[in-house]
């Protein structure tokens, strides 16, 4: 059986994982949904930084730092629920913001 130091470590891991997937290796369809918001190209590429910095956090070993990035995770994935949301997307296309911000959220208190 997983303890819950190991299960933290397996979701830090997976976060990290997919925001580089969604970041980086998918950018195409993040410049994509950025122009379906209207929002400005220095604000897409600003939120992809400061989402690929929390999740480098999530991998310090202060519990501080984890705090850091997962609580800054919680803001900007409640935030990217909320747009999907307000552009009235699928429920598919929520999940994946919805499990961050959960996921994060877990991490944040599990370290407080």
């Amino acid at each position: 059986m997983l303890s819950s130091e190991n299960m933290l470590l397996i979701l830090r891991i997976i976060i990290a994982t997919s925001l580089f997937f969604v970041w980086v290796v998918r950018y195409a369809n993040i410049v994509t949904e950025f122009k379906e918001y209207s929002l400005p190209d220095w604000f897409r590429d600003l939120m992809g930084i400061v989402k690929l910095c929390f999740a480098f956090l999530l991998f310090q070993t202060s519990p501080e730092l984890i705090v850091i990035g997962s609580g800054g995770l919680v803001v900007l994935m409640m935030a990217a629920f909320l747009v999907h949301i307000k552009f009235k997307h699928s429920v598919i296309q929520m999940v994946p913001s919805l499990s961050l911000f959960l996921s994060s959220l877990y991490i944040s208190f599990s370290y407080l």
